[in-house]
């Protein structure tokens, strides 16, 4: 039933009754009206807004106008629907179409992006493959196929390279392989946990140089100055080892703060030098071609190795704790028994024809790389003596490389300024962080950990491994820094340079 409001003589949307005159209002209009006179509209009685009542209703359907009442004006508004539903329709096409079309490229960029990613992992699979299998590279003489080659009574150099290939037996083979296996699954059981000695990145970005007696400067000769190596004992960091221009080796107790012992043998100065983890022993090279094993207890020499005919430019221990590797000028890297002083097998790529600048085992001994004059990187398979994987990319001589303790990232530095990254995995260069103008790179060290890697030459850098963001720099040395290492959960930092100095850094 439709009530017509007696004021507008419409069907009210807001219907309420006056309870005075009993009449229908629409509410806005009577509202206005109680305003203007206070009154019913129909009976003049006093009325207010509080006394209206409201009417619930479902809203009809409005009738139309009364201009809409004709045939023509009837015809009028059903056209205008009609355009109107039309319009509509047509709008409706068009976002349909737009759609379909987004979809169809959305699916050809799902499909074309399965593609990638089904290549990428193929990539990926046939990567790790070939550096789990070791598979030696083309045009490269195997030891074995030269050793083959050779006349069984050579004189001279000849004769040497048979029996030290023949020094390679499968009892040591066995050895390196049952070690790298244990190595292994220690590094699966720590997974990517790290201690929680470890200094955080926020505290390490706080070290400054620890004051130090002015005779730390006297470690070495002044006459002949600058320390050119640094180690520290693994297992215990506060014993430092530094070679130096002099031809001398120092064993320092940064606990005591004194000289433990002078090692004195070489002819040249001492270019490299290791602390054995587990024992009082230490070792040295030296562009007087020698390697030598000290007695540190004993303070003398217990072994020389006379692995090469040139300088010998780098030196690496075997996570064994029994062997040598070395890299020398001669373009041979040898690989040599502490205990007998024998060089069990010593190989050089023939088709490189080039000095190698440094060696270092990585962390399951099983492989090792080498850096060369000629800027190149070379993964070589210490079982098999076959070079592996070249990693191009530096312009310059290769002047440290370092693995991680991880074994996924190697870092390498040149003589062009820049530091590299790779990945052992996908076998490529990931990341380049290119320094100062003719900066020198002298050191690199991984801590224990693999979370930071510090970097001495110029200056000391330390960057923050995976995000590769700096957190320290020292420029305290006031000449090259050669050598740069962590102590234990990298609670202090060493460094040795040219200056003849030998620093700590700490909290």
């Amino acid at each position: 039933i439709l009530v017509l409001s007696p004021v507008s003589n419409e069907v009210p949307e807001h219907p309420c009754v006056s309870p005075v005159s009993n009449q229908v209002f629409e509410r806005r209009l009577i509202e206005k009206y109680i305003a203007e006179n206070g009154a019913d509209p129909i009976s003049g009685q006093p009325l207010s807004e509080e006394q209206l009542i409201d009417i619930k209703v479902s809203h009809p359907i409005r009738p139309k106008a009364p201009s809409a009442t004709s045939i023509p004006a009837i015809l009028k508004s059903l056209q205008d629907e009609w355009d109107a539903v039309m319009l509509h329709s047509f709008t409706l096409r068009q976002q349909l179409q737009t759609t379909r079309q987004e979809l169809s490229h959305a699916l050809y960029q799902h499909d074309a992006a399965c593609r990638v990613i089904a290549r990428l992992t193929k990539e990926v699979t046939a990567a790790r493959e070939a550096l789990a299998t070791l598979k030696p590279q083309a045009g490269l003489i195997a030891p074995q196929a030269a050793l083959a080659s050779q006349p069984a009574a050579g004189a001279g150099g000849e004769a040497m390279e048979i029996s030290e290939q023949v020094g390679m037996t499968p009892e040591i083979i066995q050895k390196l392989q049952d070690k790298a296996t244990v190595l292994t699954t220690e590094r699966k059981k720590r997974g990517k946990t790290v201690p929680e000695e470890l200094v955080r990145a926020e505290d390490l970005g706080k070290y400054r140089q620890v004051a130090s007696r002015m005779w730390l400067h006297g470690l070495h000769s002044a006459s002949i100055p600058g320390i050119l190596s640094l180690d520290l004992c693994p297992t215990d960091t506060n014993k430092v080892l530094t070679g130096g221009a002099d031809k001398n080796v120092v064993v320092f107790d940064r606990r005591e703060e004194q000289i433990v012992a002078t090692l004195k043998g070489h002819t040249k100065k001492v270019s490299s030098v290791i602390y054995h983890p587990a024992q009082a022993v230490v070792f040295s090279a030296s562009p007087d071609s020698t390697i030598r094993v000290w007695s540190v207890s004993g303070g003398n020499c217990v072994q020389v190795i006379r692995a090469h005919e040139a300088s010998v430019t780098g030196l690496s221990l075997h996570a064994t704790g029994d062997y040598l590797l070395s890299s020398s000028e001669d373009q041979y890297w040898a690989f040599s028994d502490i205990q007998t002083g024998r060089v069990l097998t010593k190989v050089t790529d023939e088709t490189a024809g080039c000095a190698l600048t440094c060696a270092q085992f990585h962390p399951d001994g099983l492989i090792f790389g080498t850096g060369t004059a000629d800027s190149q990187i070379k993964i070589w398979d210490l079982k098999e003596r076959t070079n592996v994987a070249n990693f191009p990319g530096h312009s310059g001589p290769v002047t440290s490389i370092a693995f991680s303790e991880n074994g996924y990232y190697l870092a390498t530095g040149a003589q062009d300024s820049s530091l590299k990254l790779w990945d052992l995995r996908k076998l490529k260069n990931f990341k380049t962080i290119t320094l100062d103008n003719n900066y020198e790179v002298k050191s690199l060290v991984f801590d224990q950990s693999g979370t930071y890697l510090a970097v001495g030459g110029s200056d000391i850098r330390v960057y923050i491994c995976k995000q590769w963001s700096e957190v320290l720099n020292f420029s305290d040395h006031s000449g090259l820094v050669t050598g740069v290492a962590f102590g234990e959960h990298a609670q202090f930092l060493a460094s040795s340079g040219m200056d003849r100095s030998l620093k700590f850094y700490s909290l």
